[in-house]
C-alpha cells in the first residue's frame, strides 16, 4: 500500500466532510413521515408538558425543526433549575 501525499491526504479530508455535511443535511431536512396517527399519539404524549407543546406534535416538522425545539426545551429546563429563588 502506498502512502498518500499531503495534498491527497486534504482532498480526501475535504470531501469526507463534504459527504457528511451532505448527509446531514439531509436527515435534518427530510420531510416528517409520520401519519396523523402517530402525530396524534405523540400529541397525547406530549400534553402533559402544555398545550403549545401538544400542538407542535401536531404540525408536519422536519427531524431539524424537532431536535431545535428539544435543544430549546433543554436549554429552559437548566436554566429552570439553576436559576436563585
Amino acid at each position: 500500500m502506498t502512502a498518500l501525499s499531503k495534498p491527497s491526504k486534504m482532498i480526501l479530508a475535504v470531501a469526507v466532510v463534504v459527504a457528511l455535511c451532505g448527509v446531514a443535511y439531509a436527515l435534518l431536512t427530510m420531510p416528517d413521515q409520520r401519519t396523523a396517527g402517530q402525530r396524534i399519539g405523540d400529541a397525547i404524549d406530549a400534553f402533559p408538558q402544555g398545550i403549545d407543546k401538544a400542538g407542535k406534535q401536531l404540525e408536519k416538522r422536519t427531524p431539524g425543526e424537532r431536535l431545535g425545539d428539544a435543544v430549546k426545551d433543554m436549554g429552559d429546563n437548566i436554566k429552570d433549575h439553576t436559576s436563585e429563588k
